[in-house]
């Protein structure tokens, strides 16, 4: 029977029944609240519970997005919640199924990314109809992001952003099994932003039994006391003549907050003396280690073994930060390549290290290798080194295949070819593609694709485990191969680096 003759699909989850929608051969259920709006009495609260609904409740559009920038709801401006074109219901979750019922399918939570700034579930590039056809249940999670998710405010617990995570794979853990999941085998899996969430996962005492397998994409190494925190969220509650506190925030519409979020990040370079390196990314926020929800930054609680019952896959794409800076930039001085050397290569002589091992680049290219080592690939390596000495599994990965001759390998292409969601004819006709990459993305993509379900499915992708004297890492380029890890100049210059939280400077 073709599906356009099927009933709609129809759940009962713990809080009420939802209607999806057949897709081809996959069961969508869209916008699935799992937590109570975040506003009013929860407005900087850990996320509470949904309150049960009566009779059907639609489930075929994606939930709104939580406040960001490109927030165009009632809520936005909206002083206590009080909106009335449901914009407050923004926790909400999604689900994909190619089979309902008992089926006991490995389920793969999707973390999206967005420099804890922004993002949403309902992102086209975050669709699972792909993932759920090559056989996992898909879940896509919206969380609170910026201010209202990762702040640090007097009064309200930290990580509110992650808090959403935790609440939304409870919800899994408790409703999966009805769209065919099994959550005894629950994958989560994150990008940027949603990797560095997953870290921090890995690390909280909270998520213990809500996942089993983790996968952590180009995680930014980034995590803040909560000295340089508050000293951040001091400067955007500044803007607005306010305190950082719960009760002189809390009035203030998620609109005005954005606006001073934006102000303070325009300005954030010219507090680098205060703020130090973090002021060279593009985000205000990372997670914050409060010492009791997030006891540590994640290397040295994984090197303990707080994450060994956990199979993780990490890694990151070859030119991380050609995303943020472009091209390599033919403009910038040896004073200036100098400069962030000094400010972000290991020490004593990392500066040197690094002029030594890339001799003959230029100093944009240069500039762009060390902002990559130290913003997302050494992060995610030492990650990968932590989690062997804890005594878990691990596999690494790097993504080195590229279609657009400026970007190269940069953030974000990777997840793009694991949702297969990359257009073959923006490839093919983009007036910068690299010849031959349109033949190649589908392979590519199929082979990341099915390389991360396997994972998801057993803990083994198709090679071998990471260990520090091997350091076997699966490289995706326009041939996939497996081998030590590719980066070598790089590591060997951070080999006695340990990340850790970044504070503030004086």
């Amino acid at each position: 029977m073709g599906s356009e003759l099927r009933t709609e699909p129809e759940i009962r989850t713990a809080t009420g029944i939802v209607r999806g929608r057949w897709e081809k051969a996959v069961a969508v259920f869209r916008g699935i609240p799992y937590a109570a709006p975040p506003f009013g009495p929860h407005r900087f609260a850990a996320p509470g519970p949904v309150q049960r609904w009566a009779g059907v409740r639609d489930a075929s559009t994606f939930g709104p997005m939580v406040p960001q920038a490109a927030h165009s709801g009632a809520v936005m401006s909206a002083v206590a919640g009080n909106a009335g074109d449901g914009s407050v219901d923004c926790l909400t979750l999604n689900i994909w199924s190619p089979d309902l019922g008992a089926a006991g399918l490995p389920v793969m939570v999707w973390i999206h990314g967005g420099r804890y700034l922004e993002g949403t579930s309902g992102n086209p590039h975050h669709d699972g109809a792909a993932l759920a056809g090559a056989g996992v249940i898909m879940v896509s999670v919206n969380y609170r992001v910026g201010v209202e998710g990762f702040a640090h405010i007097a009064g309200a617990p930290d990580n509110r952003g992650i808090l959403d995570q935790a609440a939304a794979l409870r919800w899994v853990q408790d409703n999966i099994a009805a769209f065919g999941g099994d959550p005894g085998t629950v994958t989560v899996f994150g990008q940027s932003a949603g990797a560095g969430c997953i870290a921090a996962l890995l690390a909280m005492p909270i998520s213990a039994g809500l996942f089993h397998r983790a996968i952590v994409q180009s995680m930014p190494g980034t995590y803040l006391s909560e000295k340089l925190a508050g000293a951040v969220s001091a400067a955007i509650a500044a803007e607005l003549g306010a305190q950082a506190t719960v009760e002189e925030l809390a009035p203030i519409p998620p609109r005005a907050l954005t606006a001073a979020t934006e102000a303070v990040l325009r300005r954030m370079p010219t507090c680098a003396a205060e703020w130090g390196p973090m002021t060279i990314t593009p985000t205000p926020f990372s997670p914050v280690v409060d010492g009791v929800l997030l006891p540590d930054a994640p290397w040295r609680p994984l090197a303990g073994g707080a994450a060994r019952d956990i199979d993780l896959l990490v890694g990151h794409t070859r030119d991380e930060y050609r995303l943020f800076s472009g091209e390599p930039d033919d403009t910038i001085t040896e004073q200036q390549v100098s400069i962030t050397l000094d400010r972000l290569a290991p020490r004593p002589d990392g500066g040197s290290a690094y002029r030594t091992a890339y001799a003959g680049t230029t100093p944009g290219e240069l500039a762009e290798i060390v902002k990559s080592d130290w913003l997302f690939r050494m992060p995610a390596l030492h990650l990968a080194d932590a989690q062997h000495t804890g005594g878990g599994s691990v596999r690494t990965y790097e993504l080195s295949w590229s279609y657009h001759r400026d970007q190269g390998a940069s953030h974000s292409l990777d997840f793009l070819l694991i949702f297969g969601t990359l257009d073959i004819n923006e490839v093919r006709h983009h007036p910068r593609a690299i010849p031959g990459a349109a033949d190649e993305l589908a392979h590519i993509s199929r082979h990341m694709r099915s390389d991360w379900v396997r994972f998801a499915t057993t803990g083994h992708p198709g090679w071998s485990p990471y260990a520090p004297h091997t350091r076997t890492t699966r490289i995706y380029g326009s041939t996939t191969t497996t081998g030590p890890y590719p980066e070598e100049r790089s590591r060997r210059i951070w080999s006695t680096y340990q990340f850790d939280t970044l504070d503030l400077v004086t």
